[in-house]
């Protein structure tokens, strides 16, 4: 299926994607403001003082590349830190600012997040600039900002004020920016569990390395069990991504087919509105036209072979099950008996190993032990169908979760070893 040039209005664009931010708690009812530079050099930006949870086509103004403003409302406050990104930037054509909480953290600590933490944050982010403290929506501000810009940074802290990122488009900005929110909160949680490991350049080298891509094949209709899995595999998608176990550029969810065939999410594609059509269908590794499927692909297909019982696959990145995959502490499940009966004894999976043909992964995960962490790549899952891997990711976080709020009441009492014997004897393998 040839890939659809999208086509929407700026207008249109930054309520959807200031609904996004808002719906997500990454601003607040005043706070934030979003712009697009079109074509012609007019930019498109949200107002002042207008209700960000409620936003019309209507309430964007336009600032004409002549400096004219059109628009019921005045434009927010901040446009002039957005044109002087511009003007510093010619390849941007987005700016998201924002108040998220974790980032807003890093801000008045005068901190910026490490995005060496996974390769994901590395990749898309790069490293994060940093801009002294202006009077907000002053000339001044506007240059402290666009000299961070112009020295390459594309995400840049205020210094008491939050975050300012561009793209190449809006699409662009905000997986930038919910990645780097994503790893300030990960960074926030991971310090109440010990000394937090980032990786060298090296690592992030041997995550950058391109790896083999499947040959295409052309596929004949789609039978009614696709249609199905195809449908099913992307409801758990959105469901991953409004439960915040998936962003919107990170995560990858496969489901099998048949005994050569099975389906991935595709690379690139957000997570949120990902469509059946969007998926990739790989057929005794080959891969339909059009598409490109997630970089962990190989990883799949390995499990898949290796493990004819399982016929899903989810890798994802749950900020509090991340935050333990990034420091040397063990995750133990031993908490409530759902916990230790979905996980098991929870190991690691060395991050080299992410990186090879998969048999190094299945030498630590299998079924027998379904779920594992991936050392500074969140978790891998596998499941039965869809929904047994799906339910033991939110087991995972959930138990992650508790984990870490357990950490300022006290000592961790988990459940004893008779316990333990007592409830595998009761209930065996889940």
């Amino acid at each position: 299926m040839p890939n659809i040039r999208p086509i929407i209005h700026p207008a249109d664009e930054l309520i959807a994607t200031m609904d996004r931010i808002y719906r997500y708690k990454m601003t607040t009812t005043s706070g934030g403001n979003l712009s697009i530079r079109d074509d012609v050099g007019d930019i498109f930006i949200t107002p002042a003082r207008i209700d960000k949870g409620s936003l019309t086509r209507q309430d964007i103004v336009r600032i004409a590349a002549d400096g004219k403003i059109h628009g019921r409302h005045k434009p927010s406050s901040e446009h002039p830190f957005h044109q002087a990104i511009y003007r510093a930037r010619p390849d941007l054509k987005a700016v998201v600012h924002a108040h998220p909480v974790a980032l807003v953290a890093f801000s008045i600590c005068r901190q910026t997040p490490d995005t060496r933490l996974f390769p994901q944050a590395a990749h898309i982010c790069g490293a994060v600039g940093y801009a002294p403290y202006e009077l907000p929506g002053s000339e001044a501000l506007g240059l402290a900002i666009a000299q961070a810009f112009a020295r390459g940074f594309n995400c840049v802290m205020l210094e008491n004020h939050g975050v300012v990122i561009g793209g190449r488009d809006l699409a662009d900005a905000f997986g930038r920016f919910e990645t780097l929110e994503f790893t300030a909160k990960t960074i926030i949680k991971a310090s109440q569990l010990g000394e937090i490991r980032y990786l060298s350049l090296e690592q992030l080298a041997l995550a950058e390395r391109t790896r083999p891509a499947p040959n295409e094949f052309q596929p004949g209709p789609a039978t009614t069990s696709e249609k199905e899995l195809r449908r099913e595999l992307c409801d758990f998608i959105h469901r991953g991504y409004r439960q915040r176990l998936l962003t919107s550029t990170g995560g990858s969810f496969s489901a099998r087919l048949n005994k050569d065939s099975f389906l991935i999410s595709s690379y690139g594609v957000d997570r949120q509105s990902i469509s059946p059509e969007q998926l990739t269908l790989i057929q005794s590794w080959q891969r339909e036209p059009c598409h490109m499927p997630s970089r962990a692909v190989q990883i799949h297909r390995h499990l898949y072979e290796q493990y004819p019982t399982i016929h899903a696959i989810v890798n994802a990145t749950p900020v509090n099950a991340t935050a333990f995959s990034v420091t040397t502490g063990p995750l133990d499940a031993r908490t409530i008996p759902e916990s230790f009966l979905f996980l098991g004894n929870v190991p690691t999976v060395p991050f080299a190993a992410q990186f090879g043909d998969g048999a190094e992964v299945a030498a630590v995960i299998s079924p027998d032990q379904q779920v594992a962490l991936m050392e500074n790549n969140g978790a891998l899952i596998l499941g039965k169908n869809i929904l047994d891997a799906f339910d033991r990711l939110e087991v995972l976080e959930t138990t992650a979760e508790a984990l870490i709020n357990s950490r300022p009441l006290g000592e961790l009492c988990p459940m004893t070893a008779k316990q333990i014997d007592d409830l595998t004897k009761a209930f065996g393998k889940i």
